[in-house]
């Protein structure tokens, strides 16, 4: 499933390693606080605990929203935006 990764974090050395952790799970940056891409459950509560033992749960936030593909196809990209095609894997298929 698709999920958006948004966070606040008030340390910058916190939110690099929340960065590569994000990175890491195969999810890509779409801005410099938001992450999005394609995880299955095991992978979302894994990428949860890492990033909960990261983050100061007392100053920072961090919102991981699950998203279906029907609803991604809704949404609305104004100005700058990324390649939907990019990270939803449409493109990546096509290289492998």
């Amino acid at each position: 499933m698709l999920v958006w990764v948004i966070y606040d974090i008030i340390k910058t050395k916190t939110r690099t390693k929340v960065a590569k952790a994000c990175l890491s799970a195969g999810i890509y940056r779409v801005q410099k606080s938001v992450f999005l891409g394609e995880l299955n459950l095991n992978q979302i509560d894994q990428l949860s605990l890492k990033i909960e033992r990261l983050i100061d749960l007392e100053k920072d936030s961090v919102y991981i929203f699950p998203l279906c593909r029907d609803d991604f196809k809704k949404v609305k990209l104004l100005g700058q935006a990324f390649d939907k095609k990019m990270v939803t894997d449409e493109i990546r298929t096509k290289f492998f």
